[in-house]
């Protein structure tokens, strides 16, 4: 038996919950995956699952093997990068955790190309919005966007994270104008959910000190995901108050509109950006360097989505212990 393939198989199996999606994670074939693990049973003595028609249950045993079996292959990994950093050679499997709608519009779309750039390097990609452990779910490297907190990972500062305030021409038509921030007490504004609070932060940058204004929000539609404010705005609902990644083409095409462009819009006064973050290491793996360079790269300075907007990236810092934080969109 091919005890580390079995190992991987049964890890898997673990993660997606079933054999036969474990299958299709590993290509290769639902009797290969039952086969594998079937071998790890008789071998341990024991039923590592709980099998069901619908789903495999892990056994007490089970989720034993399976802590130590994860460690396993982890070290491996690891032992693997190690090897291939003293070439410094990107190579290997990386397990990246990317928001969902900025994976789908700003990491995707590059994806070809860095694969074809680093052949030796493999991508397994979760699109989800849920901030993950991690070190606990055995990710390699995830991107946060937003304010980040203290923890024990490393992030890097990939792009400046900012929102403005938009609606569409026909809703901006029909409405009374926008010339201050406390003008949006008579507009219906498209909430952010998981926002910290009730109220929108605006700053005016040629006024000195570093005083916010605040305005209470309200309105006929909250979302707990920007994109749906996004096709609200556009759809000539309210106005919005969205990062320019989801809403920079829109706002150049002339689709939405950006008011109080002379102001500083945002949902919370901690600073932000977009982070790849990854675990701690004696040294960074070359493959996760690789994958963090190469976005950086094609996100530019400043971003191609906001290319009105500098930053002073002299401040920032490459490779710097995290601040995970609670803002993700």
């Amino acid at each position: 038996m091919d005890y580390l393939g079995a190992l991987r198989m049964f890890v898997r199996a673990v993660e997606v919950g079933s054999f036969s999606k474990a299958a299709i994670a590993t290509n290769t074939k639902t009797s290969t995956v039952s086969r594998a693990i079937a071998g790890l049973e008789e071998d341990l003595g024991v039923s590592l699952f709980h099998r069901t028609t619908r789903r495999a249950h892990l056994t007490e045993p089970g989720a034993t093997f399976y802590e130590h079996a994860r460690g396993v292959l982890r070290g491996l990994e690891e032992a693997r990068d190690a090897a291939s950093a003293m070439q410094g050679r990107p190579q290997g499997l990386i397990r990246l955790h990317i928001p969902s709608g900025f994976g789908r519009l700003h990491i995707m779309p590059f994806v070809p190309d860095f694969l074809a750039a680093y052949p030796d390097i493999r991508l397994d990609v979760s699109l989800t919005d849920v901030r993950v452990d991690l070190l606990s779910v055995g990710a390699d490297l995830a991107i946060r966007i937003g304010s980040l907190l203290n923890s024990s990972m490393l992030a890097r500062k990939l792009a400046p994270h900012r929102r403005v305030t938009c609606a569409s021409p026909a809703y901006l038509g029909r409405m009374p104008p926008i010339a201050e921030p406390i003008d949006l007490l008579q507009h219906n504004c498209l909430v952010y959910a998981l926002q910290p609070t009730d109220r929108w932060f605006f700053r005016n940058p040629a006024e000195a000190g570093e005083a916010f204004e605040q305005v209470p929000v309200t309105g006929t539609l909250c979302a707990d995901d920007a994109e749906p404010l996004r096709d609200a705005a556009l759809a000539g609902v309210g106005v919005a108050l969205l990062p320019t990644w989801l809403v920079g083409e829109d706002i150049k095409a002339g689709r939405l509109r950006h008011v109080l462009s002379e102001w500083s819009s945002m949902i919370a006064t901690k600073p932000g950006g977009i982070f790849g973050v990854f675990p701690p290491h004696r040294m960074v793996p070359p493959k996760v360097r690789a994958f963090l360079d190469f976005a950086q790269k094609r996100f530019g300075k400043p971003p191609y989505w906001d290319p009105d907007w500098t930053e002073d990236w002299q401040k920032t810092s490459h490779d710097v212990a995290e601040q995970d934080g609670s803002e993700s969109d």
